[in-house]
């Protein structure tokens, strides 16, 4: 039995998910894009390859390898992109909470049934119908759960907007005892460098006490500023615009001082070595074009 445990997005790494890219399928049809970066890269003629895109997440895995990580890999669904492991579940403390995903996903989580056949059932929790929320979203830092959404009255006409208020008070009622704070996400259906698709494209905690932020990624100032005040300015990294396109908050923490990211994430680099933080470059330019990075790639079942 998988014994869960997950309170932070730092804790030392223990066992993970990792997606993958193997029989990633054809380039989709405009019509097919679920956000406006692939779409930019489908009319482009740019859209990633699966080769390159194996290439990258085996890099990844080399580095999980290297702190012996623990890793899970979904079942290979034949042509089918199933790299964002984030978006089909997460784990809070020892519960894992499948995501009511996009209905065309849904066979992604029977890809990775056989690791959930190894939790105890009453850890498993599967929100109502009407409660969306995706591991990207959800942001975890002990006694606070951060939860990305999006408040406006058009919800449903963007296929970007992907956790709902219910999917936020679903939480609330399964972890009382948390500070459950959600922020309101500006979203895009066809500017890349405006629409923040989760939360961890414009917010991520790192290390003990630090975080790094795009301030222009949430619709209300008041949101921003919460994360200012709980944080401290000096301890977070503001992202640029252009940054925030690349997800240079989309890495991904393996303890409290080891951090992965992108290869080309410079800025972020020198900023986190400066601070006392190992980091771990790979190459992942290629997956981003899918407006998903490192994190997204990812799903955390036991930290220490």
């Amino acid at each position: 039995m998988l014994q869960l445990n997950v309170k932070n997005e730092t804790s030392r790494l223990m066992t993970v998910i990792l997606g993958t890219a193997k029989s990633n399928g054809p380039t989709p049809e405009e019509h097919e894009a679920y956000d406006p970066k692939s779409l930019e890269h489908i009319k482009a003629g740019t859209y990633p390859v699966e080769a390159d895109m194996v290439k990258e997440m085996e890099a990844l895995n080399a580095v999980f390898k290297k702190y012996n990580v623990e890793v899970y890999r979904p079942e290979v669904i034949e042509n089918y992109n199933q790299i964002f492991s984030r978006d089909i579940g997460f784990v809070i403390d020892d519960i894992f909470i499948k995501a009511n995903i996009l209905p065309d996903r849904e066979r992604e989580l029977d890809a990775i049934q056989y690791i959930i056949d190894k939790i105890n059932p009453s850890k498993v929790v599967r929100p109502p119908e009407e409660a969306h929320i995706e591991g990207g979203d959800v942001m975890l830092w002990d006694d606070y759960i951060f939860i990305g959404t999006y408040k406006g009255s058009d919800y449903k006409d963007y296929i970007t907007a992907r956790t709902n208020m219910a999917g936020v008070n679903f939480i609330k009622e399964l972890f009382p005892h948390k500070i459950v704070k959600e922020f309101d996400l500006v979203k895009s259906r066809i500017e890349a460098r405006d629409n923040a698709l989760h939360l961890d494209c414009c917010f991520q905690p790192v290390g003990k006490d630090k975080g790094v932020i795009y301030k222009s990624g949430f619709r209300e100032e008041a949101d921003y500023m919460y994360l200012v005040n709980l944080f401290g300015k000096e301890n977070l990294f503001h992202i640029e615009r252009e940054e925030m396109y690349n997800m240079n908050s989309n890495f991904f923490s393996i303890a409290t001082d080891v951090v992965v990211i992108e290869k080309n994430f410079t800025r972020l680099e020198k900023w986190l070595i400066e601070r006392g933080f190992t980091v771990e470059t790979v190459p992942y330019a290629e997956i981003a074009k899918q407006e998903g990075l490192l994190r997204c790639s990812t799903l955390p079942l036991i930290r220490e």
